[in-house]
């Protein structure tokens, strides 16, 4: 099998701990008959239509093979079958690794929320490299199980949040470090897109229905590791994200977009304590759903040369404040955040902060940006194939950030079923400290026949 960079050559590159990456290369990693890495990484992808599709085609462009493609959806996985008619096409991802194992190096997994885990899993043991979209799990156990099992394995793994590859996101990590703004303070985050979408409130009464399961979809994959529930059209192709067995609405869909810039370059962490204030919601009738509007505030304690943080979250009908230095011809930010130091104040938009600049304009222009200190690369998806080349870690990688990067949004989707509860969040011991029944929500039962 001619691979990029074989799971037993990374391990023998990395250390039997995988504790460190380093760079290697290519007369090394030729030699004795292995291939070098400029040849072609083989991979397998796990849901073929919207988002994962995107993936799988981006990772193709870069003269990448994939041997396995995988979807419980004939129809919307039709458009990437047609694209790669040579790849193997399955309905159980099972199955597919199961066939395609021995041909593959690494695994594209683009499904639902609450199947992320088990196909990741499923993929870090068999030694494959993984790609994960956002949010890595759905649930704080599976995020705390992956990153165990990505330690384990030693492959390279990379989350979906693709700004954190961007030019943007490093400008500001820079500016940050630098202190441009000082000592930051405060952080508001948000995300007005698609607003009034994610809560589903109102579809409650469709589930009701008992409509027939369309045959190009296999209902029961579909639900995977879920709770059984009927076939309704309300929870597919889409809308799942607003419902919460399945995705954590705006939030789960957001975090790792908006909330990562704040995240990389004041090294948060886990929050202290996290509470949620809603509109619209009563969490014992509407618990199934995510609320037209939330507010959620976060801690985080003191960290190093940083002190203590609040970073408050808002979506639906909840805007980002309009900071007061703004110019008056400009938008306040929908999608992104504001960033309060004791000396001024950033803005910026999602994916990575776009366009990031500090306010007003003349301090933008007075401010001497420092030298470049963070390595750039070529977009993400490269990322994942170059670490896999080169045998180090992605940017995003599971257990290092992408993880604990998750774990925000999902500790604020269970503050959601609380308002105006603050629940103190011990990282360490994975549990609420102060109110022990929302940690019944931190570990999620599985259907039988499904398991890590």
């Amino acid at each position: 099998m001619k691979t990029a960079f074989t799971r037993r050559a990374f391990l023998r590159t990395v250390g039997a701990g995988a504790a460190a990456f380093h760079v290697v290369g290519a007369s090394v990693l030729g030699a004795e008959g292995k291939t070098p890495p400029s040849e072609t990484i083989n991979l397998a992808g796990i849901g073929c239509g919207g988002q994962g599709g995107g993936d799988i085609k981006n990772i193709a462009r870069l003269n990448h093979n994939f041997v396995g493609l995988c979807d419980v959806d004939d129809n919307r996985a039709a458009p990437t079958y047609k694209k790669f008619p040579k790849a193997k096409t399955y309905r159980d991802f099972r199955q597919m690794l199961d066939t395609v194992e021995r041909e593959i190096d690494a695994v594209v997994v683009g499904t639902p929320d609450h199947t992320h885990a088990v196909a990741v899993a499923d993929a870090l043991k068999r030694g494959k490299h993984v790609y994960c979209e956002k949010p890595l799990a759905h649930s704080v156990w599976e995020v705390r199980e992956l990153m165990k099992a990505t330690r384990k394995a030693g492959v390279v793994t990379q989350l979906g949040n693709q700004g954190h590859s961007s030019e943007h996101i490093r400008l500001f990590c820079e500016w940050i470090r630098d202190g441009a703004i000082g000592e930051v303070k405060e952080i508001h985050l948000g995300c007005n897109a698609f607003k009034n979408v994610y809560c589903q409130i109102d579809k409650l009464p469709e589930l009701e229905k008992r409509p027939p399961v369309p045959g190009h979809l296999d209902w029961d994959l579909w639900l995977g590791p879920a709770q059984y529930r009927p076939y309704n059209p309300v929870y597919v192709p889409w809308n799942w994200r607003g419902w919460m067995p399945f995705g954590t609405g705006c939030l789960g869909d957001w975090v790792c977009h908006v909330v990562d810039p704040s995240f990389w370059a004041l090294d948060l962490g886990a929050p202290k304590s996290v509470r949620a204030e809603v509109t619209g919601y009563d969490p014992k009738k509407h618990f199934l759903c995510y609320p037209p509007a939330t507010k959620i505030t976060y801690q985080f304690a003191a960290k190093g040369k940083r002190g203590p943080v609040t970073m408050t979250w808002y979506d639906g009908n909840n805007a980002i404040p309009r900071p007061a230095e703004l110019e008056a011809k400009r938008k306040s930010p929908g999608t992104g955040g504001v960033i309060v130091g004791t000396k001024g104040t950033i803005t910026h938009g999602s994916h990575g902060a776009g366009g990031c600049r500090i306010i007003p304009e003349e301090k933008m222009k007075a401010y001497k940006r420092p030298e470049q200190t963070i390595p750039r690369v070529k977009g993400h998806h490269w990322d994942f194939c170059q670490a896999i080349r080169e045998g180090r870690k992605a940017g995003s990688d599971f257990a290092a950030y992408g993880g604990p990067l998750t774990e925000i949004g999902l500790l604020g989707a269970i503050a959601i079923l609380y308002p105006t509860q603050t629940l103190e969040w011990d990282a360490e011991t994975m549990q609420f400290t102060n109110f022990s029944e929302a940690n019944k929500h931190l570990t999620p039962t599985y259907r039988e026949g499904w398991t890590l």
